[in-house]
């Protein structure tokens, strides 16, 4: 396993459980649109936004040079799409 990335907002504070390989991880939190309370239309909006972020970020890793990137330097792209 090469890259662990965690989306659940409440998942940055549990602990993660152990990941062999000692893989690069992020955080790449999302507010949970299943927790939405609220109208349809609103619960509807909530799942669209989660997929918009999402999708861009992981765009945005598709684009990483990954294969001429060390671990640390992995490891900071990540953190930084994590804060697009």
């Amino acid at each position: 396993m090469d890259l662990v990335i965690t989306v659940c907002d409440s998942a940055a504070a549990e602990t993660c459980p152990f990941w062999p390989g000692q893989p690069a991880t992020a955080h790449w939190g999302v507010p949970d649109p299943a927790a939405v309370k609220g109208t349809d239309e609103q619960k509807r909006k909530a799942f669209v936004s989660a997929y918009a972020t999402l999708s861009n970020r992981i765009n945005l890793l598709l684009n990483l040079p990954v294969e001429r990137l060390d671990r640390l330097a992995l490891k900071r792209n990540l953190d930084q799409i994590a804060k697009q």
